[in-house]
């Protein structure tokens, strides 16, 4: 494997940057925090990446510590990636980086993909403080987060597995504008705009907010 370019400055900002700051290389950690993933679904859910550098990074990536890769037992067999503690450990550098770029996200563009379950971080900064499995209801589809997880991963395609602590019913524009810094999920909440459902101490508690 060809080495690893690097800025050759000796500055921990600078060293990050040899490591993640290849273009995809953070929007796959993105995915990863949803789990192990096999290569097909990363290339499905990173409109825009080819396959080679696809590849690439992901050996780049488990050449740096960031991801593993194993084969599922049968009856799966298949390849998955998935992130080392070193690499999980990204997720508040995903979430100041979120925060930070909410003013860049104005209208979203014709050309712009979207897929329900890149709403997850964005609903895991708003719920910050909070524990607990939630399952999200979008038109674009459905997605679970783990608010105040320690481990493992932060939130998942799809419904929840078992019964989750909170449902959040919203419709996109909401979403989106939670997602832009421009309405908080406890306005959202008062206004009618998000129904919240559930019998678990995270439901009621948002219920009574």
């Amino acid at each position: 494997m060809p080495p690893r370019r690097s800025y050759d400055q000796y500055c921990s900002a600078a060293r990050a940057l040899d490591v993640v700051g290849d273009r995809w290389t953070l929007l796959i950690v993105r995915e990863l925090l949803a789990g192990p993933r096999r290569y097909t679904d990363l290339h499905a859910d990173l409109p825009g990446v080819s396959t080679d550098v696809l590849a690439s990074r992901l050996k780049d990536m488990e050449r740096d510590g960031l991801t593993t890769r194993r084969r599922l037992p049968p009856p799966g067999a298949a390849y998955v990636y998935e992130l080392t503690p070193r690499g999980a450990a990204l997720l508040p550098v995903l979430q100041a980086l979120g925060t930070w770029g909410e003013p860049e996200l104005g209208e979203r563009r014709p050309t712009d993909a979207v897929r329900a379950h890149w709403f997850a971080l964005p609903l895991l900064r708003a719920l910050d403080g909070e524990t607990g499995l939630v399952e999200v209801h979008l038109e674009e589809g459905r997605f679970h987060l783990r608010s105040g997880a320690t481990a493992g991963p932060v939130y998942g395609d799809g419904p929840a597995s078992g019964e989750p602590d909170a449902l959040l019913c919203l419709d996109t524009a909401t979403c989106t504008a939670v997602s832009r810094g421009e309405l908080t999920l406890t306005a959202a909440i008062r206004e009618g705009r998000v129904e919240v459902t559930g019998e678990g101490p995270l439901a009621k508690a948002l219920r009574e907010i």
